[in-house]
């Protein structure tokens, strides 16, 4: 995790906290929540990295991070 950076600002990333992992899937359900291409994120979060700005969120699924935004 150290060594993991935002692929686009280079900023840092951490592991997202469980209220922020709410917040987001409450917005999934609703469809507020686009990835980085505008569609539609319809998979809720069990864990994610989030950017030290806290404006991009990275998905991790079975234990890999997927840089590539939501």
């Amino acid at each position: 995790l150290d060594i993991l950076v935002c692929p686009v600002t280079k900023q840092p990333l951490k592991l997202a906290d469980n209220s922020i992992l709410q917040t987001i899937n409450s917005a999934i359900e609703t469809g507020k929540i686009k990835n980085i291409a505008n569609k539609n994120v319809e998979t809720k979060l069990t864990s994610a990295l989030i950017r030290e700005d806290g404006k991009l969120l990275y998905p991790i699924r079975d234990e890999i991070p997927l840089l590539l935004g939501v």
